[in-house]
């Protein structure tokens, strides 16, 4: 069977090379001159950071794709965990080190606070065992249908009660809910509008831990684009999918500007906006814009010049910060991320200094990129799609659309925000096309 995947990034990779491993003739098509999407590198001066994120979740997903498309991670690439998810600095002052993988470890971080903190957050985060296990058998792992779905599902799905109203009600301390509520908000959600198994995501840190790929997730782009050469993908980069064609109903190729790409399946793994064909179905959606980002480059050696902070450091209030640690240098030299989401009134590293870390006599270099030049960059939002209320979950278009032969994968297709979530959008497309020899 002919499939061409429209997309790059890694929801588009994972689905081709789970494709091709099935026996399906694939081709990429994608608009940039590379693929990786938000897994690329941005460099400068000597100076390399991660252009989209630093650490994952649920490191089965990312094993998972790599063992049915070839070769194990582990001949690849390293992917470890970290002993500290973050440090969360709060406004009064007080600030915690939220570790991985340990319900026991988060207790006693969050009673350093203040005595009976730590039970209200594995509290919270022990209610979300239930859900995610539903969530994961039946929408992660399983194309959804409403007429099969379990009614428990159905009731999660249609639940009213938004993740700020059960943060309200559930953690009396105002900065359990920041810690709770800080990745939605860095995604660009109002907590006002997102529903309440969307915040699942400290379960998973709790349980799971967070991990990366030691010198950056870009490893992870180039080693998927590997894989597609080991599978035989058909790649066109610098190829930018202008429509679908549909004859008698069914999609029979792809329209680029210079020539129609025939295709027996289509897996649309990008903005389904940007394709006409597609944009009626989901013209009441709006994408989660990315925060504003400035990668500088210092000199300086941390703990002596520069400040000594953790991989991630989330400094809380409007605009909220966060500061990544984690990029390559010259020596003698150290490369941060800093991301802001909010009022954003000034200048970010001097918005960064009022929280007591200046850095701005250490600058060697910096590259800035507003929300627009990101989504220019990589073609669409590596957010996916913005929650519009506690039931919008229904909004998502995927794995299947009403087009026949159309799938879609990659952060639109899901309600999951991140990598592993794109990776689970991809094994569902391969699971609804299944092995070419199986179908016409």
């Amino acid at each position: 069977m002919r499939v061409v995947v429209v997309g790059g990034g890694f929801g588009g990779m994972a689905a081709a090379a789970r494709l091709a491993r099935l026996g399906h003739e694939v081709t990429l098509l994608e608009r940039a001159d590379h693929l990786g999407g938000a897994l690329t590198t941005v460099e400068q001066d000597g100076f390399a950071w991660d252009a989209g994120p630093t650490t994952t979740l649920l490191p089965a997903v990312v094993r998972d794709l790599f063992r049915k498309s070839g070769r194990p991670l582990e001949r690849e690439l390293d992917l470890v965990p970290l002993d500290l998810v973050r440090e969360h600095r709060f406004a009064d002052g007080t600030s915690v080190r939220l570790p991985g993988g340990s319900r026991a470890a988060q207790l006693e971080a969050f009673d350093s606070l203040a005595a009976g903190l730590g039970t209200q957050w594995v509290d919270h985060v022990a209610s979300y065992g239930e859900p995610w296990e539903l969530l994961r058998k039946e929408w992660f792992e399983r194309p959804y249908d409403a007429d099969v779905a379990p009614r428990e599902l159905a009731a999660l799905l249609g639940r009213r009660e938004s993740l700020h109203k059960r943060l309200r009600r559930g953690l009396r301390d105002e900065r359990l809910r920041l810690v709770a509520g800080h990745r939605l908000v860095m995604d660009g959600h109002d907590l006002r509008q997102v529903p309440v198994f969307a915040g699942v995501d400290v379960y998973l840190e709790q349980r799971f831990g967070t991990w990366t790929v030691p010198g950056g997730l870009a490893l992870l782009g180039a080693a998927m684009a590997d894989r597609l050469a080991l599978r035989g993908v058909t790649v066109a980069t610098g190829t930018e999918a202008s429509d679908l064609v549909v004859r008698d109903g069914r999609v029979v190729a792809v329209r680029t500007p210079e020539a129609e790409v025939d295709a027996d399946r289509v897996v649309v793994a990008i903005d389904p906006r940007r394709l006409p064909t597609l944009a009626p179905y989901v013209a009441r959606t709006l994408p989660a814009f990315p925060p504003v980002v400035c990668h500088v480059g210092l000199h300086g050696t941390p703990g002596s010049e520069l400040p000594d902070l953790p991989h991630e450091v989330v400094l809380h209030g409007d605009p909220l910060l966060v500061v990544r640690t984690g990029g390559r240098a010259p020596e003698g030299g150290a490369a941060w991320t800093v991301l802001a989401r909010g009022r954003i009134s000034e200048d970010v590293l001097t918005a960064l200094a009022r929280h007591r870390i200046d850095v701005r006599k250490h600058v060697v270099t910096r590259v800035d990129r507003t929300p627009r030049d990101l989504v220019e960059a990589w073609g669409g939002s590596p957010h996916g799609m913005l929650w519009q209320g506690p039931r919008s979950a229904g909004t998502r278009l995927g794995p299947r659309t009403p087009v026949a032969g159309v799938l879609t994968a990659g952060a639109h297709a899901t309600t999951g925000s991140g990598l592993p979530f794109a990776g689970l959008s991809a094994a569902l497309v391969a699971d609804v096309l299944g092995r070419a020899r199986d179908r016409s």
